[in-house]
Protein backbone atom coordinates (compact mmCIF):
# COMPACT_ATOMS: atom_id res chain seq x y z
CA UNK A 1 0.00 0.00 0.00
CA UNK A 2 1.09 3.78 -0.96
CA UNK A 3 3.66 4.84 2.24
CA UNK A 4 2.56 8.36 3.91
CA UNK A 5 4.75 10.85 5.70
CA UNK A 6 4.48 14.20 7.12
CA UNK A 7 7.15 16.37 5.84
CA UNK A 8 8.14 20.21 6.90
CA UNK A 9 10.54 20.55 4.00
CA UNK A 10 10.12 23.53 1.29
CA UNK A 11 8.48 22.52 -1.73
CA UNK A 12 11.50 23.62 -3.64
CA UNK A 13 14.00 21.32 -2.01
CA UNK A 14 12.07 18.08 -2.06
CA UNK A 15 13.10 15.20 -4.47
CA UNK A 16 10.36 13.50 -5.76
CA UNK A 17 9.05 12.53 -9.21
CA UNK A 18 6.15 15.24 -8.99
CA UNK A 19 4.68 18.36 -6.73
CA UNK A 20 1.36 18.28 -6.31
CA UNK A 21 -0.31 21.78 -5.62
CA UNK A 22 -4.27 23.11 -5.83
CA UNK A 23 -5.53 25.58 -8.10
CA UNK A 24 -9.27 27.20 -7.42
CA UNK A 25 -11.57 28.82 -9.67
CA UNK A 26 -10.94 32.60 -9.63
CA UNK A 27 -12.64 35.36 -10.79
CA UNK A 28 -10.22 36.32 -13.30
CA UNK A 29 -8.97 32.69 -14.10
CA UNK A 30 -7.18 30.19 -11.81
CA UNK A 31 -5.58 30.90 -9.31
CA UNK A 32 -2.90 28.81 -6.90
CA UNK A 33 -4.33 27.99 -3.33
CA UNK A 34 -2.16 28.51 -0.12
CA UNK A 35 0.35 25.94 0.34
CA UNK A 36 2.27 25.81 -2.76
CA UNK A 37 3.70 28.88 -2.23
CA UNK A 38 7.37 28.48 -2.72
CA UNK A 39 6.32 26.21 -6.04
CA UNK A 40 4.13 29.73 -7.10
CA UNK A 41 7.30 31.63 -6.65
CA UNK A 42 9.51 29.74 -8.75
CA UNK A 43 7.23 30.49 -11.80
CA UNK A 44 7.92 33.98 -10.54
CA UNK A 45 4.20 34.36 -9.56
CA UNK A 46 2.85 33.25 -12.27
CA UNK A 47 1.96 29.93 -11.85
CA UNK A 48 -1.70 30.58 -12.09
CA UNK A 49 -1.14 32.87 -15.52
CA UNK A 50 0.81 29.60 -17.05
CA UNK A 51 -2.20 27.04 -16.23
CA UNK A 52 -4.66 29.19 -17.92
CA UNK A 53 -2.62 29.39 -20.62
CA UNK A 54 -2.93 25.68 -20.69
CA UNK A 55 -6.65 25.74 -20.42
CA UNK A 56 -6.90 25.07 -16.42
CA UNK A 57 -9.60 26.99 -15.01
CA UNK A 58 -9.21 25.36 -11.18
CA UNK A 59 -12.46 23.07 -11.76
CA UNK A 60 -12.97 20.46 -9.48
CA UNK A 61 -11.19 17.00 -10.22
CA UNK A 62 -9.04 18.96 -13.32
CA UNK A 63 -5.78 17.75 -13.73
CA UNK A 64 -2.96 19.44 -15.45
CA UNK A 65 0.93 18.49 -15.46
CA UNK A 66 3.45 20.51 -16.45
CA UNK A 67 7.30 20.78 -16.20
CA UNK A 68 8.99 22.21 -13.17
CA UNK A 69 11.41 25.33 -13.47
CA UNK A 70 14.59 24.70 -12.15
CA UNK A 71 14.32 26.10 -8.46
CA UNK A 72 12.36 22.89 -8.22
CA UNK A 73 13.66 19.56 -7.37
CA UNK A 74 10.99 17.83 -8.63
CA UNK A 75 10.80 17.26 -12.66
CA UNK A 76 6.84 17.91 -12.83
CA UNK A 77 4.12 19.52 -11.12
CA UNK A 78 0.36 18.31 -11.14
CA UNK A 79 -1.90 21.15 -10.71
CA UNK A 80 -4.90 19.43 -9.22
CA UNK A 81 -8.45 21.57 -9.07
CA UNK A 82 -10.45 22.65 -5.77
CA UNK A 83 -13.50 24.03 -7.47
CA UNK A 84 -14.26 27.46 -6.02
CA UNK A 85 -12.69 29.28 -3.46
CA UNK A 86 -13.67 29.26 -0.07
CA UNK A 87 -14.51 32.06 1.84
CA UNK A 88 -12.48 34.66 2.95
CA UNK A 89 -9.72 33.39 5.67
CA UNK A 90 -12.21 29.69 5.17
CA UNK A 91 -10.52 26.44 5.11
CA UNK A 92 -11.31 23.79 2.68
CA UNK A 93 -13.94 21.29 3.06
CA UNK A 94 -12.31 18.16 4.27
CA UNK A 95 -14.22 16.34 1.42
CA UNK A 96 -12.79 18.59 -1.47
CA UNK A 97 -9.46 18.17 -0.04
CA UNK A 98 -10.32 14.35 0.08
CA UNK A 99 -11.27 14.43 -3.75
CA UNK A 100 -8.01 16.46 -4.78
CA UNK A 101 -5.62 14.15 -3.28
CA UNK A 102 -7.44 10.82 -4.62
CA UNK A 103 -7.43 12.34 -8.27
CA UNK A 104 -3.50 13.41 -7.89
CA UNK A 105 -2.74 9.84 -6.39
CA UNK A 106 -4.97 8.22 -9.34
CA UNK A 107 -2.82 10.38 -12.13
CA UNK A 108 0.30 9.93 -10.58
CA UNK A 109 0.39 5.97 -11.30
CA UNK A 110 3.70 4.70 -11.70
CA UNK A 111 5.38 7.06 -10.14
CA UNK A 112 7.44 6.38 -6.78
CA UNK A 113 7.18 9.39 -4.93
CA UNK A 114 4.76 12.72 -4.82
CA UNK A 115 4.90 15.65 -2.92
CA UNK A 116 1.29 16.92 -2.16
CA UNK A 117 1.50 20.99 -1.07
CA UNK A 118 -1.85 21.35 -0.56
CA UNK A 119 -3.84 23.43 1.62
CA UNK A 120 -2.98 22.17 5.27
CA UNK A 121 -4.86 24.51 7.78
CA UNK A 122 -5.04 21.60 10.84
CA UNK A 123 -4.79 17.82 11.73
CA UNK A 124 -8.33 17.09 10.20
CA UNK A 125 -6.89 18.61 6.53
CA UNK A 126 -4.04 16.06 6.99
CA UNK A 127 -6.23 13.09 7.59
CA UNK A 128 -8.49 14.03 4.63
CA UNK A 129 -5.26 14.33 1.82
CA UNK A 130 -3.76 11.28 3.70
CA UNK A 131 -7.11 9.18 3.32
CA UNK A 132 -7.72 10.77 -0.11
CA UNK A 133 -4.53 9.89 -1.41
CA UNK A 134 -4.52 6.15 -0.05
CA UNK A 135 -8.08 5.50 -1.61
CA UNK A 136 -7.11 6.95 -5.11
CA UNK A 137 -4.20 4.97 -5.09
CA UNK A 138 -5.96 1.57 -4.99
CA UNK A 139 -5.76 -0.81 -7.85
CA UNK A 140 -6.76 -3.99 -7.97
CA UNK A 141 -4.76 -6.24 -10.49
CA UNK A 142 -4.62 -10.07 -8.86
CA UNK A 143 -5.86 -11.60 -11.74
CA UNK A 144 -3.69 -9.60 -14.55
CA UNK A 145 -0.81 -11.40 -16.09
CA UNK A 146 2.14 -9.45 -15.08
CA UNK A 147 0.02 -6.35 -14.02
CA UNK A 148 2.93 -4.40 -12.90
CA UNK A 149 5.24 -5.72 -15.80
CA UNK A 150 6.49 -2.13 -17.33
CA UNK A 151 6.50 -4.36 -20.63
CA UNK A 152 2.79 -5.25 -20.84
CA UNK A 153 2.17 -1.39 -19.78
CA UNK A 154 1.47 -2.24 -16.17
CA UNK A 155 2.42 0.28 -13.63
CA UNK A 156 2.51 0.42 -9.81
CA UNK A 157 0.34 2.47 -7.57
CA UNK A 158 1.62 5.58 -6.40
CA UNK A 159 4.76 4.21 -3.90
CA UNK A 160 5.04 7.09 -1.45
CA UNK A 161 3.14 10.30 -0.32
CA UNK A 162 4.82 13.16 1.66
CA UNK A 163 2.20 15.81 2.98
CA UNK A 164 3.85 19.15 2.90
CA UNK A 165 2.39 21.44 5.82
CA UNK A 166 2.04 18.80 8.30
CA UNK A 167 4.15 18.63 11.18
CA UNK A 168 5.55 15.26 12.29
CA UNK A 169 6.10 15.45 15.84
CA UNK A 170 2.07 16.68 16.48
CA UNK A 171 0.12 14.67 18.38
CA UNK A 172 -2.99 15.20 16.30
CA UNK A 173 -0.79 14.95 12.96
CA UNK A 174 0.60 11.96 13.72
CA UNK A 175 -3.31 10.39 15.08
CA UNK A 176 -4.60 12.30 11.76
CA UNK A 177 -2.22 10.01 9.54
CA UNK A 178 -2.81 7.10 11.75
CA UNK A 179 -6.49 7.24 11.65
CA UNK A 180 -6.40 7.54 7.49
CA UNK A 181 -3.80 4.47 7.49
CA UNK A 182 -6.63 2.11 9.34
CA UNK A 183 -9.48 3.07 7.82
CA UNK A 184 -8.08 3.38 4.46
CA UNK A 185 -6.14 -0.03 4.62
CA UNK A 186 -9.62 -1.38 5.64
CA UNK A 187 -11.58 -0.24 3.15
CA UNK A 188 -9.81 -0.71 0.51
CA UNK A 189 -9.73 -4.64 1.91
CA UNK A 190 -13.29 -4.40 1.54
CA UNK A 191 -12.69 -3.19 -2.36
CA UNK A 192 -10.90 -6.53 -3.41
CA UNK A 193 -13.10 -8.65 -1.70
CA UNK A 194 -15.69 -7.38 -3.70
CA UNK A 195 -13.97 -7.18 -6.47
CA UNK A 196 -12.71 -10.79 -6.19
CA UNK A 197 -14.43 -13.03 -8.49
CA UNK A 198 -17.17 -14.97 -7.29
CA UNK A 199 -15.29 -18.38 -7.98
CA UNK A 200 -13.08 -17.60 -5.49
CA UNK A 201 -14.91 -15.64 -3.14
CA UNK A 202 -17.60 -18.16 -1.56
CA UNK A 203 -19.24 -18.02 1.77
CA UNK A 204 -16.58 -20.33 3.36
CA UNK A 205 -13.71 -18.68 1.78
CA UNK A 206 -15.34 -14.93 2.88
CA UNK A 207 -15.35 -16.69 6.40
CA UNK A 208 -11.73 -17.57 6.06
CA UNK A 209 -11.05 -14.19 5.65
CA UNK A 210 -12.59 -12.53 8.13
CA UNK A 211 -10.85 -15.55 10.81
CA UNK A 212 -7.77 -14.34 9.68
CA UNK A 213 -7.98 -10.70 10.31
CA UNK A 214 -9.86 -11.26 14.06
CA UNK A 215 -6.67 -13.59 14.78
CA UNK A 216 -4.54 -10.47 13.69
CA UNK A 217 -6.17 -7.51 15.25
CA UNK A 218 -7.70 -9.38 18.36
CA UNK A 219 -11.64 -9.71 17.37
CA UNK A 220 -13.50 -12.37 18.64
CA UNK A 221 -14.64 -14.35 15.98
CA UNK A 222 -17.17 -17.11 15.41
CA UNK A 223 -18.62 -18.79 12.17
CA UNK A 224 -21.78 -20.72 11.73
CA UNK A 225 -21.57 -23.36 8.98
CA UNK A 226 -24.48 -24.79 7.59
CA UNK A 227 -24.86 -27.52 10.19
CA UNK A 228 -24.66 -24.56 12.79
CA UNK A 229 -27.46 -22.98 10.74
CA UNK A 230 -29.51 -25.41 10.70
CA UNK A 231 -29.26 -26.71 14.24
CA UNK A 232 -30.36 -22.69 14.88
CA UNK A 233 -33.07 -22.42 13.01
CA UNK A 234 -31.51 -19.92 10.10
CA UNK A 235 -34.01 -20.52 8.01
CA UNK A 236 -33.66 -17.57 5.84
CA UNK A 237 -29.90 -17.67 5.22
CA UNK A 238 -30.01 -21.41 4.67
CA UNK A 239 -33.31 -20.76 2.31
CA UNK A 240 -31.29 -19.13 -0.08
CA UNK A 241 -28.38 -20.56 -0.15
CA UNK A 242 -30.06 -24.09 -0.71
CA UNK A 243 -29.35 -23.73 -4.27
CA UNK A 244 -25.75 -23.60 -4.06
CA UNK A 245 -22.88 -26.26 -4.01
CA UNK A 246 -21.31 -23.31 -1.38
CA UNK A 247 -22.81 -23.84 1.84
CA UNK A 248 -23.75 -20.84 3.88
CA UNK A 249 -22.16 -18.98 7.33
CA UNK A 250 -23.34 -16.72 9.41
CA UNK A 251 -20.05 -14.92 10.59
CA UNK A 252 -19.71 -12.86 14.10
CA UNK A 253 -16.95 -10.68 15.05
CA UNK A 254 -17.10 -9.04 18.25
CA UNK A 255 -14.75 -6.24 18.75
CA UNK A 256 -14.98 -5.23 22.79
CA UNK A 257 -13.47 -2.41 24.47
CA UNK A 258 -12.66 -2.31 28.61
CA UNK A 259 -13.51 1.34 28.37
CA UNK A 260 -17.05 1.06 26.14
CA UNK A 261 -19.96 1.66 27.99
CA UNK A 262 -22.14 1.30 24.44
CA UNK A 263 -22.53 -1.28 22.23
CA UNK A 264 -23.37 -1.37 18.65
CA UNK A 265 -24.20 -4.11 15.82
CA UNK A 266 -23.62 -3.97 12.48
CA UNK A 267 -25.21 -6.47 10.05
CA UNK A 268 -24.16 -6.92 6.25
CA UNK A 269 -25.93 -8.60 3.47
CA UNK A 270 -23.21 -10.90 1.86
CA UNK A 271 -24.53 -12.58 -1.38
CA UNK A 272 -20.94 -13.69 -2.66
CA UNK A 273 -22.88 -14.20 -6.26
CA UNK A 274 -26.82 -13.25 -6.69
CA UNK A 275 -27.95 -14.91 -9.66
CA UNK A 276 -31.43 -14.55 -8.32
CA UNK A 277 -31.92 -17.71 -7.96
CA UNK A 278 -35.07 -19.81 -9.31
CA UNK A 279 -36.42 -16.08 -10.30
CA UNK A 280 -33.22 -15.67 -12.35
CA UNK A 281 -32.23 -12.42 -13.21
CA UNK A 282 -31.75 -11.76 -17.25
CA UNK A 283 -28.79 -11.27 -18.98
CA UNK A 284 -27.61 -7.58 -18.58
CA UNK A 285 -28.39 -7.66 -14.61
CA UNK A 286 -26.29 -10.64 -13.41
CA UNK A 287 -22.64 -9.39 -14.37
CA UNK A 288 -21.77 -7.56 -11.88
CA UNK A 289 -23.10 -9.62 -8.92
CA UNK A 290 -20.53 -10.17 -7.56
CA UNK A 291 -20.59 -7.19 -5.39
CA UNK A 292 -24.05 -8.13 -3.68
CA UNK A 293 -21.57 -8.82 -0.56
CA UNK A 294 -20.60 -5.79 -0.15
CA UNK A 295 -22.66 -4.33 2.75
CA UNK A 296 -20.66 -7.52 4.64
CA UNK A 297 -17.62 -6.63 3.79
CA UNK A 298 -18.41 -2.86 4.88
CA UNK A 299 -19.19 -4.56 8.15
CA UNK A 300 -16.25 -6.48 8.22
CA UNK A 301 -13.73 -3.83 7.23
CA UNK A 302 -15.73 -1.09 10.19
CA UNK A 303 -15.17 -3.85 12.60
CA UNK A 304 -11.54 -4.41 11.94
CA UNK A 305 -11.38 -0.30 12.17
CA UNK A 306 -13.10 0.12 15.42
CA UNK A 307 -10.15 -2.80 16.51
CA UNK A 308 -7.30 -1.01 14.94
CA UNK A 309 -8.41 2.69 15.93
CA UNK A 310 -9.11 1.04 19.39
CA UNK A 311 -12.46 2.75 19.86
CA UNK A 312 -14.51 2.38 23.33
CA UNK A 313 -17.59 1.47 21.70
CA UNK A 314 -18.27 -2.05 21.57
CA UNK A 315 -18.70 -3.67 17.89
CA UNK A 316 -20.50 -6.80 16.70
CA UNK A 317 -20.46 -7.36 13.21
CA UNK A 318 -22.65 -10.00 11.62
CA UNK A 319 -21.50 -11.18 8.08
CA UNK A 320 -24.53 -13.13 6.78
CA UNK A 321 -22.88 -15.11 3.64
CA UNK A 322 -24.76 -17.10 0.79
CA UNK A 323 -24.77 -17.38 -2.80
CA UNK A 324 -28.01 -17.47 -4.72
CA UNK A 325 -28.34 -20.07 -7.20
CA UNK A 326 -30.59 -21.49 -9.05
CA UNK A 327 -30.84 -25.60 -8.70
CA UNK A 328 -33.00 -28.91 -8.14
CA UNK A 329 -32.44 -27.99 -4.07
CA UNK A 330 -33.07 -24.31 -4.75
CA UNK A 331 -35.97 -22.40 -3.02
CA UNK A 332 -38.92 -22.09 -5.04
CA UNK A 333 -41.49 -18.71 -5.34
CA UNK A 334 -44.29 -20.18 -3.16
CA UNK A 335 -42.28 -21.46 -0.72
CA UNK A 336 -42.11 -21.11 2.89
CA UNK A 337 -39.13 -20.17 4.96
CA UNK A 338 -39.39 -20.55 8.76
CA UNK A 339 -37.09 -17.83 10.02
CA UNK A 340 -34.64 -17.21 13.01
CA UNK A 341 -37.13 -15.15 14.29
CA UNK A 342 -39.93 -17.59 14.23
CA UNK A 343 -41.67 -15.78 11.71
CA UNK A 344 -42.52 -17.54 8.53
CA UNK A 345 -41.88 -15.84 5.37
CA UNK A 346 -43.95 -16.78 2.00
CA UNK A 347 -40.99 -16.27 -0.91
CA UNK A 348 -42.83 -14.79 -3.66
CA UNK A 349 -39.55 -13.61 -5.66
CA UNK A 350 -36.28 -15.55 -4.85
CA UNK A 351 -34.12 -12.54 -5.75
CA UNK A 352 -35.33 -10.80 -3.01
CA UNK A 353 -32.85 -12.72 -1.08
CA UNK A 354 -31.03 -10.22 1.15
CA UNK A 355 -33.52 -9.32 3.41
CA UNK A 356 -33.95 -12.91 3.96
CA UNK A 357 -30.23 -13.22 5.21
CA UNK A 358 -30.48 -9.96 7.04
CA UNK A 359 -33.47 -10.71 8.64
CA UNK A 360 -31.80 -13.87 10.34
CA UNK A 361 -29.04 -12.01 11.06
CA UNK A 362 -31.00 -9.21 12.47
CA UNK A 363 -32.90 -11.37 14.81
CA UNK A 364 -29.90 -12.92 16.12
CA UNK A 365 -28.28 -9.77 16.75
CA UNK A 366 -31.13 -8.62 18.61
CA UNK A 367 -30.49 -11.17 21.30
CA UNK A 368 -27.69 -9.01 22.63
CA UNK A 369 -29.81 -6.20 22.84
CA UNK A 370 -27.15 -3.62 21.70
CA UNK A 371 -28.10 0.04 21.95
CA UNK A 372 -28.51 -0.04 18.05
CA UNK A 373 -28.19 -2.03 15.18
CA UNK A 374 -27.04 -0.88 11.71
CA UNK A 375 -27.81 -3.39 8.50
CA UNK A 376 -25.74 -2.45 5.44
CA UNK A 377 -26.64 -3.85 2.14
CA UNK A 378 -26.82 -4.04 -1.63
CA UNK A 379 -30.68 -4.35 -1.32
CA UNK A 380 -32.76 -2.59 -3.96
CA UNK A 381 -32.65 -1.50 -7.65
CA UNK A 382 -35.63 0.64 -6.67
CA UNK A 383 -32.84 2.46 -4.16
CA UNK A 384 -31.10 3.26 -7.50
CA UNK A 385 -33.49 4.35 -9.21
CA UNK A 386 -34.56 6.54 -5.77
CA UNK A 387 -31.29 8.03 -5.26
CA UNK A 388 -29.17 7.09 -8.33
CA UNK A 389 -25.84 5.61 -8.42
CA UNK A 390 -23.60 7.39 -5.71
CA UNK A 391 -26.12 8.14 -3.00
CA UNK A 392 -27.33 5.55 -0.56
CA UNK A 393 -30.41 5.60 1.52
CA UNK A 394 -31.20 5.46 4.87
CA UNK A 395 -33.99 4.29 6.30
CA UNK A 396 -34.52 4.09 10.47
CA UNK A 397 -37.34 3.34 13.29
CA UNK A 398 -35.58 6.47 15.30
CA UNK A 399 -35.43 9.78 13.10
CA UNK A 400 -33.06 10.63 15.63
CA UNK A 401 -30.93 7.60 14.62
CA UNK A 402 -31.00 8.60 10.94
CA UNK A 403 -30.51 12.20 11.24
CA UNK A 404 -26.84 11.03 13.24
CA UNK A 405 -26.35 8.45 10.85
CA UNK A 406 -26.92 11.12 7.77
CA UNK A 407 -24.64 13.60 9.73
CA UNK A 408 -21.62 10.75 10.06
CA UNK A 409 -21.87 10.04 6.71
CA UNK A 410 -21.50 13.53 5.55
CA UNK A 411 -18.76 14.28 8.05
CA UNK A 412 -16.99 11.44 5.83
CA UNK A 413 -18.06 12.43 2.83
CA UNK A 414 -20.10 9.76 1.54
CA UNK A 415 -23.51 10.51 -0.26
CA UNK A 416 -26.66 9.81 1.78
CA UNK A 417 -29.77 10.57 2.05
CA UNK A 418 -32.73 9.86 4.57
CA UNK A 419 -35.49 7.88 3.34
CA UNK A 420 -39.17 7.24 5.17
CA UNK A 421 -40.61 3.74 6.19
CA UNK A 422 -44.35 4.66 4.92
CA UNK A 423 -46.37 2.32 6.94
CA UNK A 424 -48.93 1.96 4.40
CA UNK A 425 -46.85 0.09 2.10
CA UNK A 426 -46.51 -2.81 5.23
CA UNK A 427 -49.69 -4.11 3.48
CA UNK A 428 -48.70 -5.21 0.17
CA UNK A 429 -46.42 -7.87 2.04
CA UNK A 430 -49.26 -9.89 3.93
CA UNK A 431 -49.68 -13.02 3.29
CA UNK A 432 -52.44 -15.64 3.47
CA UNK A 433 -49.93 -18.41 3.63
CA UNK A 434 -47.37 -16.81 6.00
CA UNK A 435 -46.88 -14.62 8.38
CA UNK A 436 -45.83 -11.87 5.43
CA UNK A 437 -43.97 -12.29 2.17
CA UNK A 438 -41.01 -10.97 0.73
CA UNK A 439 -42.17 -8.71 -1.94
CA UNK A 440 -44.90 -5.94 -1.71
CA UNK A 441 -46.01 -3.16 -3.96
CA UNK A 442 -43.22 -2.72 -6.78
CA UNK A 443 -43.43 1.53 -6.42
CA UNK A 444 -41.38 1.98 -3.39
CA UNK A 445 -39.88 -0.59 -3.76
CA UNK A 446 -36.58 0.29 -1.58
CA UNK A 447 -38.95 1.18 1.34
CA UNK A 448 -41.02 -1.78 1.30
CA UNK A 449 -38.12 -3.62 1.66
CA UNK A 450 -36.79 -1.62 4.33
CA UNK A 451 -40.30 -2.38 6.29
CA UNK A 452 -39.73 -6.19 5.58
CA UNK A 453 -36.07 -5.81 7.80
CA UNK A 454 -38.01 -3.41 10.60
CA UNK A 455 -39.91 -7.14 11.46
CA UNK A 456 -37.28 -8.80 12.38
CA UNK A 457 -35.49 -5.92 15.08
CA UNK A 458 -35.77 -6.97 18.41
CA UNK A 459 -38.79 -4.79 20.58
CA UNK A 460 -37.55 -1.63 21.83
CA UNK A 461 -34.24 -1.55 19.51
CA UNK A 462 -33.14 1.62 18.33
CA UNK A 463 -32.56 0.65 13.82
CA UNK A 464 -31.12 1.43 10.46
CA UNK A 465 -30.83 0.25 7.14
CA UNK A 466 -28.60 1.49 4.71
CA UNK A 467 -29.45 0.48 1.16
CA UNK A 468 -26.23 0.79 -1.08
CA UNK A 469 -27.31 -0.36 -4.21
CA UNK A 470 -26.25 2.40 -6.04
CA UNK A 471 -22.66 3.22 -4.68
CA UNK A 472 -21.58 0.17 -4.21
CA UNK A 473 -19.92 -0.58 -7.17
CA UNK A 474 -19.00 1.64 -9.61
CA UNK A 475 -19.45 1.10 -13.68
CA UNK A 476 -18.41 4.28 -14.71
CA UNK A 477 -15.19 5.92 -14.83
CA UNK A 478 -12.91 6.89 -11.85
CA UNK A 479 -13.72 9.84 -10.03
CA UNK A 480 -12.19 11.54 -7.03
CA UNK A 481 -10.75 8.92 -4.90
CA UNK A 482 -13.46 6.06 -6.02
CA UNK A 483 -12.39 3.54 -8.36
CA UNK A 484 -14.29 1.59 -11.07
CA UNK A 485 -15.26 -1.49 -9.39
CA UNK A 486 -15.78 -2.14 -5.88
CA UNK A 487 -15.63 1.10 -3.75
CA UNK A 488 -15.79 0.55 0.11
CA UNK A 489 -19.06 2.12 0.11
CA UNK A 490 -20.38 3.06 4.29
CA UNK A 491 -16.98 1.40 5.72
CA UNK A 492 -16.21 5.36 6.54
CA UNK A 493 -19.69 6.27 7.96
CA UNK A 494 -19.96 2.75 10.25
CA UNK A 495 -16.16 3.93 11.67
CA UNK A 496 -17.55 7.19 12.17
CA UNK A 497 -20.71 6.49 13.71
CA UNK A 498 -18.71 4.24 16.23
CA UNK A 499 -16.63 7.16 16.92
CA UNK A 500 -19.45 9.50 17.61
CA UNK A 501 -20.99 6.69 20.04
CA UNK A 502 -17.87 6.23 21.52
CA UNK A 503 -17.66 10.33 22.06
CA UNK A 504 -21.17 10.05 24.03
CA UNK A 505 -23.23 11.10 20.63
CA UNK A 506 -24.99 7.95 19.37
CA UNK A 507 -28.33 10.05 18.28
Amino acid sequence: MTALTLSTAAATGLRADAIVVGVVKGDKGPVVAHGAEAVDKAYDGKLGSVLEALGASGGEGEVTKLPAPSGLKAPVVLAVGLGGEPEKNGSYEGETLRRAAGVAARALTGSKKAAFALPVDDAEDVGAIAEGALLGAYSFDAYKESPKDPKKNGKEPLAEVAILGAKPRDKAHKAAIERALAVAEELNRARDLVNTPPNDLNPESFAAVAQAAAKEHGIKVQVLDEKALEKGGFGGILGVGAGSASAPRLVKLSYKSAKADKHLAFVGKGITYDSGGISLKPAGHNETMKCDMAGAAAVFAAVVSAARLGLEVNVTGWLALAENMPSGSATRPGDVLRMYSGKTVEVLNTDAEGRLVLADAIAKASEETPDAIVDVATLTGAMMLALGARTFGIMANDDAFRGSIHEAAEEVGEPAWPMPLLADLRKGMDSSTADIANMGERMGGGLVAGLFLQEFVGEGITWAHLDIAGPAFNESAPFGYTPKGGTGSAVRTLVRLAERTAAGDLG
